[in-house]
């Protein structure tokens, strides 16, 4: 059996031109719509697909690699998203070196949708 890869994930939204301004503005990214209530982002190989379709935010955060951390930051900040929870002893809407040592911070869409991005240097794995 080979392996499979990830190439498109789905994000639920219930208003397509609030969602498309929201993440052109976060990931400096215009995208392109795909059809009406439909937009691509490509984030790396895999593609971020902004959904109109009224449903639930997705159940946990979708995590982004990046070499911009502060500059993703600074958007997210002025878009008023940042989390305010705490992981593991220290605030999430915050950059942080977590304990299992990436640098992040996490924040939400406006539709609830959570998302984490990390410094690209930091990345946790699972593999030592």
């Amino acid at each position: 059996m080979g392996k499979a890869s990830i190439f498109r994930i789905f994000v639920p939204v219930s208003d397509i031109d609030q969602a498309v301004e929201f993440y052109k503005t976060l990931l400096d990214d215009e995208g392109r719509e795909v059809h009406r209530g439909r937009h691509y982002f490509d984030c790396g190989p895999v593609i971020l697909a902004i959904i109109e379709n009224n449903g639930q935010p997705i159940a946990d955060h979708i995590y982004f690699a990046t070499a911009e951390l502060e500059s993703i930051f600074k958007r997210a900040k002025g878009l008023d998203c940042l989390e305010s929870d705490d992981v593991h002893g220290s605030p999430s809407g915050e950059i942080n070196v977590r304990p299992w040592r990436e640098r992040s911070f996490y924040c939400r869409d406006p539709f609830g949708n959570g998302l984490c991005f990390v410094d690209d240097t930091t990345l946790f794995t699972g593999v030592r």
